[in-house]
């Protein structure tokens, strides 16, 4: 629960704080401490600065960018362009920068705050560490795109006190320079980013600090280093930097050298171990360890209760456990108090020697309970309270009084109607809370209309909690509140027409409610809240079409209804919206065209209205928007040409139209003044665009990070300027490139790509790896031959990496293992060699080598813990035995080792991985009988399996029946038709094949559906009868027994396998009547019973009938059609066999085997006659 400043310290704290600082900052350099520094003294000289540190400062005004331009998607608006910083002019009236007098007749520049500006770099200018005589420095909240620190510099700054380079992204290890800032009292590098949305103080200026990039962030290797000079420190700040420390190591370090520190941060810092060397640091009056959830559990730290000076204490999520003290808080100043997320503290409410004091006080998600005897109603000064409903009771909530200076509150896990019925009871006395929010609470429960009685509540947010209809009608009766969020965790809703009574609403966000069918339209009345500046509405399962009120909401600005199943087509007023600059309608049904609308008056900079059903052509106005940033039409059905000449030029950062029925030209007539470059250009996706060449336009498209042109028909060679930019993601597959114009086959790139795709082409020769790596590498279906000798160099990023379906000869070296491939498919290539052992010591979760030439036997060194999900070494040489280590492999699924040369008897051990769901061990030499462990704790043994293949081996003996009753997975019905996929690995990147025998022809399937479920077992030498249990597998599809050695009958059971679709028990010596009970196999497509010791009449009903004679070939003893033999009457068959299934429908299923078992199946529905009509000609062919 950490929050902006200091975790969840208030933000009137944290303006505090940022107030104190500027201040002490401002007494030490002449900078005003409101507002930033515009000094005006000594007039008298015609220069006040020197013009030295005035050219540094505009050297260090161009590095700045105020404007995003759409290469970096964090890039800010800045809130000012330094129009006062202008050559000629005295620098020390500049914004921002103050000055002191100098013995040199000139001032020179001592403060430098930009503090909030929002200003954009690449990284922090090394000309600033020209302003030697700087005593406060203040960068923070601005954006330094996620660059390195300087590693020197910052040891020129020797007189620094006051340094704070807090929230402005940037990364890398903190320079050990600024340990010899010996001056420094104030050091802030930590990371306060505030959500927009979670800034509850109408007052606080949320742009100057919402600019902190979550990927950015900075270490501290040698913590008691950085602060071992740094004697005079007061303030350390260091929220979310990464320590790599003990926290005893850093607490004795700060004793050692900053005895007299009084605010220490380091939430979220990666401490770990024992806190209890913080004793040595009484003179702290702030501290803030939250976050830090590897310190070692143990109880709260009883010693920080006597530190007299204490204001601020924020211990949470840091795995305090035990009772909390009976002891009471000594400092009087107590404002801050953070004990959530310390599930297993207990106790009671702490004391306080003055419980007036407390501003903040915030409890949930522990074990704190609630007393009679403890005192609360000292609490005046509260203005934040954060409680657990576990403790929520009409007594403690009175404790407390009415709490007229409480304004946020904060419950979870709300769940009893008790509970609820003794918070809102106590609401009623809160006249003063202006935020409310719940997290984990069960709304099911209807919501007293009570709730609007709070008159001065302006925010509610409610999240990860479930939620009804009526909840939010209760909610309509706020008529005050500015901001409502909702985020679902289960259970989905409609919208009242009541929320257009909301009409003081500012912003309205509903999102995650997500449903699986439609649960309602917008309602009309959401065209009443004409204050809206924000309406998110996504994924919650919204039908119906766009209200046209929504054109009435003329302060609007976003609108977001992405996720829904909107149709019908889109209003134009939509785009005409005075103030609507961020569309998003993505991810519906919306259809029909874009109709034209007057683009002049549009104030859109982004539209999405990808994956939906949108016809016609594009809309010009659409793509001549004066704004236009990003336009994301991808993923519909629309037609016509679009000439990029026509785009080029504009603001247009981001531009998608893949996935359409469009051809995308670069027109002959193209004007080729600078002008028309696309300069701007930042991502461009053109997939399936009936592209036949490269638009040469792109070339000059220098910021260009992401460039899709996958699925065209692009001949030739990609062209070596490609590889001339930053380009984070680059996918060219499924085109006809024959050739890549390099000088190396070291693609030089300066980042690490994000994806690289050239797969389905038909390039050749030697693979080309990028230089700096890349996280996604594909090659696959090209024809390649060969990787660079040293191409596991070039694999320090990448995850997955596919050269799959090529002609790739070579050895795979132990080095791989040395990368951080999550997933490594090579199948289908002439890889030889052995495999090397550290194989599955890593982080693999996907091992595909099908289809390729490794010799020896599989790794045995798998260690605890093995994270893989498949292997897949079919069709190769591996001998030998299966290690027993496999079975550290828990999260195992697909085994497939097929056609090797595995010599061991049959892995009854493999039962114990749960997850495992495809077992193939076809054509090895496997020996033995296929064994079954009696113990009863192997019940569970195999419970997932839903493909087994031991085809073509030496197995022997009989099928123990018990074998059979473990398969649960296919004793239930499974209709999901889900496919088997990886959670960490997109399905657009990997999917598991398999190839089995079905209905008689050797097939592969593409991806694995849960639907797919299959035995075979042919081909062995295995003997006894067919267990009756195997009946009970109800959802098994595919049966192969043939060439065995089974005997005795047909067990009547199998015709329970209703979803049965291929059968096979040809070859073996089975005797008797085929069963009546066969006939009740109504999806059942293929038959053979072939070449066994059958007799009697064969069954004539339902799928029986569509049998050819080579069903039944080489059973001496059948008669009837399909077989030329007529029966006599001694073959007609008992009573019992003449039972009729059912009266009802046959249903015929074809399966199109292209797109994976399951899907794409087309029934052919026969209807029958009359059950009795039919029964009488059944029995009538029996007797002719």
């Amino acid at each position: 629960m950490a929050s902006s400043c200091i975790g969840w310290t208030p933000l009137l704290l944290c303006l505090v704080q940022l107030l104190h600082f500027h201040t002490h900052a401002a007494s030490a350099s002449g900078v005003h401490p409101h507002g930033h520094a515009n000094l005006t003294r000594h007039h008298s000289a015609p220069w006040l600065c020197r013009p030295d540190q005035a050219n540094t400062l505009l050297t260090l005004k161009q590095s700045f960018s105020f404007h995003p331009n759409g290469r970096f998607p964090r890039d800010l608006e800045s809130t000012t362009t330094l129009p006062s910083w202008k050559p000629g002019t005295d620098c020390c009236l500049w914004e921002g920068v103050g000055c002191s007098n100098s013995s040199s007749g000139h001032h020179v520049v001592t403060a430098l705050d930009l503090s909030g500006f929002r200003l954009n770099s690449d990284g922090i200018h090394p000309v600033l560490f020209n302003l030697t005589s700087l005593r406060m420095l203040d960068l923070s909240m601005n954006n330094f795109r996620g660059y390195d620190i300087p590693s020197v510099g910052f040891e020129r700054l020797s007189s620094l006190t006051h340094l704070n380079l807090s929230t402005s992204a940037i990364s890398g290890q903190v320079p050990i320079g600024i340990s010899k800032l010996t001056n420094l009292v104030s050091l802030d590098i930590s990371d306060r980013s505030i959500d927009i949305e979670d800034a509850e103080d109408d007052d606080y200026d949320i742009d100057a600090i919402s600019v902190a990039d979550d990927g950015y962030g900075l270490s501290v290797p040698y913590f008691h280093n950085i602060v071992a000079n740094l004697s005079n420190l007061r303030e350390l700040y260091l929220d979310y930097v990464s320590i790599n420390s003990s926290a005893e190591g850093c607490f004795k370090a700060l004793a050692k050298s900053v005895p007299h520190l009084r605010v220490l941060s380091l939430g979220y810092c990666d401490l770990q171990g024992d806190i209890s060397s913080l004793s040595r640091l009484k003179s702290l009056a702030v501290i803030n360890l939250s976050g830090n959830s590897d310190i070692t559990p143990g109880p709260f730290p009883e010693f920080l209760m006597n530190f007299p000076n204490l204001r601020v204490l924020q211990l949470s999520g840091i795995n305090l456990q035990g009772w909390f003290p009976r002891g009471m808080f000594r400092s009087e100043n107590l404002r801050v108090l953070d004990l959530s997320g310390n599930s297993n503290l207990s106790g009671h409410l702490p004391s306080f020697s003055n419980a007036a004091s407390l501003e903040t006080l915030w409890i949930d998600w522990t074990n704190i309970t609630y007393v009679k005897s403890s005192y609360c109603s000292g609490f005046k000064a509260l203005t934040e309270l954060s409680i657990d409903g576990k403790i929520i009771s009409t007594d403690f909530l009175y404790s407390f009084g009415m709490l007229a200076s409480l304004r946020r509150l904060f419950v979870t896990q709300l769940d009893s109607p008790r509970q609820f019925e003794s918070l809102f009871s106590w609401f009623g006395g809160i006249k003063n809370l202006r935020s409310l929010e719940f997290n984990s609470c069960d709304f099911s429960m209807t919501i007293p209309s009570s709730i609007g009685n709070l008159k001065n509540l302006t925010r509610l947010v409610i999240s990860e909690s479930n939620l009804t209809t009526q909840t939010l009608s209760s909610i309509t009766n706020i008529m005050n509140l500015k901001f409502l969020k909702i985020e679902c965790y289960d259970g989905f809703f409609a919208i009242p027409s009541a929320i257009g009574n909301m009409t003081n609403l500012e912003r309205l966000h509903i999102l995650s409610c997500w449903s699986s069918r439609p649960i309602g339209p917008i309602p009309h009345e959401v065209g009443a809240l004409k204050k809206l500046e924000s309406l998110v509405l996504r994924s919650m399962g919204l039908s119906g079409r766009i209200p046209s009120t929504i054109a009435n909401l003329t302060q609007l600005t976003e609108l977001q209804l992405g996720g829904n199943y909107l149709s019908g087509e889109i209003p134009t007023s939509l785009f005409t919206l005075p103030a609507l600059g961020y569309l998003d309608l993505s991810a519906n049904q919306l259809s029909g065209p874009i109709n034209e609308f007057d683009a002049a008056s549009s104030c859109l900079k982004n539209v999405y209205l990808k994956m939906n059903n949108l016809t016609g052509q594009i809309p010009r106005s659409l793509l001549v928007l004066p704004n236009l940033k990003d336009l994301e039409i991808d993923g519909n059905n629309l037609m016509g040409s679009v000439d990029l000449a026509s785009l080029w030029g504009k603001n247009l950062t981001s531009l998608f139209l893949s996935y359409n029925k469009l051809t995308v030209i670069e027109g002959e007539g193209i004007n080729n003044s600078l002008s028309t470059y696309p300069y701007q250009l930042v991502k461009l996706g053109l997939a399936s665009c009936n592209m036949i060449k490269i638009p040469k336009l792109i070339m000059h498209a220098k910021h260009m990070i992401l460039l899709d042109l996958s699925s065209n028909k692009i001949s030739g060679d990609i062209p070596s300027w490609i590889w001339n930019y930053d380009l984070m993601v680059i996918k060219l597959s499924h085109n006809m490139f024959t050739g890549m114009k390099l000088n190396s086959y070291v693609i030089p790139f300066s980042n690490t790509l994000g994806y690289f795709n050239l797969s389905s082409n038909r390039l050749q020769g030697l693979i080309p790896l990028p230089s700096s790596s890349a996280e996604i590498l594909d090659y696959s279906n090209n024809s390649f031959s060969s990787l660079l000798p040293n191409f596991t160099l070039y694999l320090s990023s990448t995850v997955y990496l596919k050269l799959s379906h090529n002609n790739i000869n070579g050895y795979l070296p132990d080095s791989i293992c040395h990368s951080p491939l999550g997933l490594l498919d090579l199948s289908y290539n002439n890889f030889s060699g052995l495999l090397p052992r550290c194989l599955m010591e890593n982080s693999l979760s996907i091992i595909n080598l099908r289809e390729n030439q490794f010799k020896g036997m599989l790794p045995s060194n798998i260690p605890n813990g093995c994270p893989v999900q498949t292997i897949d070494l079919n069709g190769n040489k591996i001998e030998g035995q299966l290690p027993r280590t496999l079975n550290n492999c828990t999260d195992l699924e697909v085994l497939d080792l097929g056609r090797n040369e595995i010599a061991d008897t049959f892995p009854s051990w493999l039962g114990g991985l749960l997850n495992l769901r495809v077992l193939v061990l076809r054509s090895n030499k496997f020996h033995g009988s296929i064994g079954h462990l009696e113990d009863e704790k192997y019940r569970e043994h195999f419970s997932s399996l839903q493909i087994i293949d031991l085809a073509s081996n030496n197995f022997s003996g009989k099928l123990h029946p018990q074998w059979f009753e473990n398969l649960k997975s296919m004793r239930q019905d499974n209709n999901s038709g889900d496919i088997i996929y990886h959670p960490n690995i997109s399905s657009e990147l990997y999917q598991d094949s398999i190839t089995i025998s079905y209905k008689g022809f050797t097939m592969t399937f593409e991806r694995i559906l849960t639907t797919l479920t299959a035995i075979d077992i042919s081909d062995n030498a295995l003997e006894g009868n067919i267990p009756t249990l195997i009946g009970n597998l109800l959802s098994l599809h595919v049966l192969n027994m043939s060439h065995n050695a089974f005997t005795g009958q047909i067990p009547p059971q199998l015709g329970s396998i209703t979803a049965l679709e291929s059968l096979d028990l040809s070859s073996n010596m089975l005797s008797g009547e085929i069963p009546q009970e066969l006939t009740d196999l109504t999806f059942l497509s293929t038959l053979n019973l072939s070449n066994n010791q059958l007799d009697g009449r064969i069954p004539q009903s339902h799928q029986f009938d569509t049998f050819q004679e080579s069903s039944f070939d080489g059973n001496a003893g059948l008669c009837g059609p399909p077989l030329s033999k007529k029966c006599g009457p001694s073959d007609i068959p008992s009573e019992t066999h003449l039972k009729n299934s059912s009266h009802g429908v046959d249903v015929v299923l074809f399966l199109f085997v292209g797109v994976g078992f399951g899907v794409g199946f087309a029934a052919a529905i026969l209807l029958k006659l009359d059950y009795w009509i039919s029964r009488w000609f059944h029995i009538f062919r029996i007797l002719c």
